[in-house]
């Protein structure tokens, strides 16, 4: 049986066990969570990996996506950003290449990390329809599905799936427009390859035959987001309602089967559309877990991407996102290196835990800061610190010569000018 059809039977798996003390609920909280498909648990037959719970009434997580592009294939420096992310405490990672030898990157990269490892099985299937036949259009169903499982096979146990690309969706996309065009990479790979052949998504047509795979292999399926905005100004427009309406149902249709869903959420979106975004979302899929992709609130800080996904991630935690997928600073411009992606999944869990300060009131971290700060206890500051690293790297390099202040305040430190007269009250 599947984890979703254990929890439907009353089971509580090792894997709910973990997860529900990793979250300090019970373990029947995991259990119902999952059985009503408002909790996945990726998990996979073919490795062990770091467990952790993705939905409603858990911490939010973060993943990190890595992978090669046509210009740049280095498998090294994928291995050692995988290694980066993880470092950085990235909760899962997404292995999605466009180049080189698909099968030798993500063995390499699945080996080098204990996370839990995502990809989308459709860029491979159509960049070697385009290396084979000479273009994407010419990408065989057949192809598609037998992919799908070979990643499985390796160990990918989540993967994002373009199943609410249909032709209505399309119709909705050719008669509004777009500011931003389309962004998705999937997206813009099935939309040519259903005009070119003037057919149906088969991910749509053959759904039933894709949750056989994912449920054969435990794949959590992830409703991709292939219309999503790549502007702020296409933000919550028809195409993208009209796909996750079709995402949703589809992913009823899986967790029906067995299959755990996650459901994708748009990439750019205004700071006063994503509570909107967050709560349609939540209401049409039943509280399914909620995977925002970003999302980027403005559109003219290139350079600093991660800071403006940061923002837009702390106020979808906030809002009840579940799931967050880091943005680099080189988004937009290049493809990111290791200390880039490490810098990214800081930015994204800074955001996280901002939101579920709101989201999960849980905030003893930052009261346990407060007091240390206030006693100066540098020690305990760097042991509560997301960073610890860090924050003692630049105190050592700017040591002052009363070392129980900082170099910002040094003889006027105002907590050290006043502490003597104030009693601590904790």
């Amino acid at each position: 049986m599947t984890i979703v059809e254990d929890a439907k039977a009353g089971i509580i798996t090792d894997e709910m066990k973990v997860v529900a003390k990793q979250e300090g609920v019970t373990e029947d909280f995991i259990r119902r969570g999952i059985a009503a498909g408002h909790i996945v648990i990726n998990i996979s037959p073919y490795r062990d990996v770091k467990l952790c719970g993705i939905g409603s009434g858990l911490t939010t997580k973060v993943n990190c996506s890595i992978g090669t592009s046509t210009d740049i294939v280095d498998i090294d420096m994928e291995v050692e950003k995988a290694k980066a992310g993880e470092r950085a405490g990235a909760d899962t990672l997404m292995e999605l290449s466009t180049g080189g030898d698909f099968t030798e990157i993500r063995r390499r990269v699945i080996e080098a990390t204990s996370l839990s490892v995502g990809s989308v099985p459709l860029y491979q299937a159509f960049i070697e329809a385009a290396r084979k036949d000479g273009a994407v259009v010419h990408m065989k169903e057949d192809d598609l599905f037998r992919i799908t499982a070979e990643q499985a096979k390796l160990g990918t146990n989540f993967m994002a799936i373009h199943t609410g690309i249909n032709l209505l969706t399309l119709k909705r996309l050719q008669r509004q427009g777009r500011h931003g065009g389309l962004c998705s990479r999937g997206g813009a790979f099935m939309v040519a390859w259903m005009l070119h052949n003037d057919r149906d998504n088969p991910l749509y047509t053959e759904f039933d035959y894709l949750c056989e795979i994912l449920k054969e292999h435990e794949v959590t399926l992830s409703t991709g987001n292939g219309m999503r905005a790549g502007a702020v100004h296409d933000a919550t427009d028809r195409a993208q309602i009209q796909e996750l309406i079709i995402n949703t149902e589809l992913g009823d249709r899986a967790h029906d089967k067995g299959i755990q869903v996650i459901i994708e959420g748009p990439g750019h979106v205004p700071v006063d559309e994503i509570q909107t975004n967050v709560t349609l979302m939540k209401r049409v899929s039943g509280n399914k877990p909620f995977y925002m992709l970003g999302p980027i609130v403005t559109d003219i800080a290139p350079g600093y991407d991660d800071r403006v996904s940061a923002i837009g991630a702390a106020l979808s935690s906030a809002a009840g996102a579940d799931f967050i997928c880091y943005v680099t600073s080189a988004e937009h411009l290049a493809l990111p290196n290791p200390e880039e992606v490490y810098e990214g999944v800081m930015s994204s869990r800074i955001a996280a835990h901002v939101g579920d300060m709101i989201k999960l009131k849980k905030r003893d971290a930052d009261l346990a800061m407060g007091h240390a700060r206030r006693d100066l206890d540098w020690e305990a500051q760097y042991n509560l610190a997301m960073n610890p690293e860090k924050a003692r790297k630049i105190r050592t390099e700017r040591m002052p010569a009363d070392a129980d202040a900082c170099t910002m305040c040094g003889d006027y430190c105002a907590l050290k000018i006043v502490n003597k007269f104030l009693t601590p009250r904790n």
